[in-house]
């Protein structure tokens, strides 16, 4: 669903193909993807696989290995991984916007490329125990040592973190909030793989940092600016949250859809009947309104506005609007969605992991209050 982005001429065409190169894709693997879901496995292969075709780099330029598009695309191939249970890049697209905004032409060479292609998986150690959305409780520390930087600290929820090859560690420097890009091989770190409920083919570990050493040119940014390096990166994966959401959502809907439709009850199919009507119109509605909050999100960025509000709108608009949609598919099919060997329940674990990816629910509502209350015209409501 994308009703402003296929408007744009330059763009319906490699929509159109997108869809359908990565519904392929899915129809292809799916036996694959299925039996990694349920081991809570990183298939690596297809991940890699997806690399190759351009579908893990798309923010990245074409001399770097990457598909050379922007916002929209990545909207796009995130929507279509959503709608089709594929392995999400949505990590690795953060990974390669936190260096296009502050890496150093030499981290660039070392990680850039490999990122985009799939051949280097990337992950970002943030949460902690006591620390998600607020980074004043977080207890990860970094020292100066003769020149180089000693990380220490216990990292949870960490997706791919156990199957990664670099990182980029959060921690409390002197300065402030800092961020490296940290080898994984590096001696003094330890991972555990854990069991999320959903997203498990980028399954999450814990991730423990004990004395880990790095030379300066391993820091993003500079000292104490870590901040600013979460917020001009989230302020667009947001986008990615929330095209996963919508194709979520997309894919529940549209796979109740084909079972109701041929579901005979009595002389008719679920689908006659107006109650069930009106839940599916409800649940397109949702996610026709998500895609549009979305679009222009994406459309603003190409113009280098402020987009902020919108992205946070946009998330908050996907997650109401996936939940609903997956809310009507169980009233499509009934019981035939309460089997594990169905994709019903797999897809509500993914929109619950996704409701909280990124910022919660909740912070996009104090997000959204702050800034209509703090503005002169609320917003563009005066």
């Amino acid at each position: 669903m994308y009703p402003a982005l296929s408007a744009d001429p330059a763009l319906r065409d490699w929509i159109a193909a997108t869809r359908k190169d990565l519904a392929a894709f899915g129809e292809t693997h799916r036996g694959e993807l299925d039996i990694a879901n349920r081991a809570n496995r990183f298939p690596r292969d297809l991940y890699r696989e997806l690399g190759r075709l351009g579908y893990l780099g798309p923010l990245v330029p074409a001399e770097w290995g990457g598909l050379g598009g922007g916002v929209s695309e990545y909207a796009v191939i995130s929507e279509e991984v959503g709608r089709h249970g594929l392995v999400s890049g949505q990590i690795a697209a953060q990974g390669q916007r936190w260096l296009l905004d502050w890496g150093t032409d030499e981290q660039k060479q070392q990680w850039l490329r490999g990122i985009a292609t799939g051949e280097i998986v990337f992950s970002e150690c943030i949460s902690e125990m006591n620390a998600g959305s607020s980074f004043k409780a977080m207890k990860s520390t970094a020292v100066r040592d003769s020149g180089d930087w000693v990380l220490t600290g216990s990292k949870t929820h960490i997706n791919l973190g156990a199957d990664c090859d670099v990182t980029l560690f959060y921690a409390i420097a002197d300065e402030g909030l800092t961020c490296f890009l940290v080898d994984m091989t590096l001696p003094g770190i330890r991972t555990h793989v854990t069991r999320a409920i959903g997203l498990r083919l980028i399954r999450t570990a814990d991730v423990e940092f004990d004395r880990v050493r790095v030379p300066d040119t391993a820091r993003l940014g500079p000292p104490g600016e870590g901040l600013a390096t979460f917020l001009s990166t989230f302020n667009v994966s947001r986008l990615g949250n929330a095209s996963e959401l919508i194709g979520l959502g997309r894919r529940s809907l549209a796979l109740a859809l084909d079972y109701a439709g041929t579901r005979q009850v009595g002389d008719n199919v679920v689908t006659d009947f107006q109650g069930i009507q009106w839940t599916v119109a409800d649940a397109w509605t949702a996610l026709q309104a998500a895609s549009l909050a979305r679009d222009d999100a994406a459309v603003a960025h190409g113009r280098g506005e402020d987009i902020a509000l919108r992205t946070t709108t946009a998330k908050k608009l996907a997650i109401a609007a996936a939940e609903q949609a997956s809310d009507a598919a169980y009233s499509l099919v009934g019981g035939h969605g309460l089997y594990f060997d169905t994709p019903y329940t797999d897809i509500v674990n993914d929109i619950k992991v996704l409701k909280v990816a990124g910022g919660s629910n909740e912070i996009m509502r104090n997000f959204i209050a702050r800034r209509v209350l703090n503005s002169a015209d609320h917003e563009g409501l005066a």
